[in-house]
């Protein structure tokens, strides 16, 4: 009994289709993230002049250091670099989804309008209709 609950849940339409997104989504997060490190940001490099963001930090205690692994060893560090780093590639990935859902958002909208182009003329031709029928009768 266990065992036919168990087959009926695993294999509904929803939960494969949650399989499926997990599995597209990590594997489209993997793309983001090789569009965020291999093309765009060497090209940000370029334009800042070669600035590595990662290593630049604010240390608050102990001997001053070079490095920001070093320094977060010998104190308290903020490391704002990391901050603008991951500040920018959450910008770029947040415009890269902002382009793709706007494509498929247009995609949907050309498949709905055609769809309805392909209604609209029975439908008129109905409308038509009931416009006859109502002009020819008297009141």
């Amino acid at each position: 009994m266990m065992l036919k609950e168990f087959k009926k849940f695993a294999l509904k339409g929803n939960m494969i289709d949650l399989a499926i997104g997990v599995i597209i989504g990590s594997t489209f997060g993997g793309l983001v993230n090789s569009i965020v490190n291999d093309i765009l940001m060497p090209v940000i490099a370029l334009i800042t002049g070669g600035i590595d963001f990662s290593n630049m930090f604010l240390q608050l205690a102990g001997q001053p250091q070079t490095t920001l692994s070093a320094a977060r060893q010998a104190g308290a560090t903020i490391a704002y670099g990391n901050f603008i780093t991951l500040l920018i590639n959450f910008l770029i990935i947040a415009l890269v989804l902002f382009i793709i859902v706007k494509a498929l958002s247009s995609l949907r909208h050309s498949d709905e309008k055609e769809s309805k182009e392909k209604i609209l003329p029975h439908t008129d031709k109905l409308l038509m209709e009931i416009r006859d029928i109502l002009s020819n009768k008297k009141y």
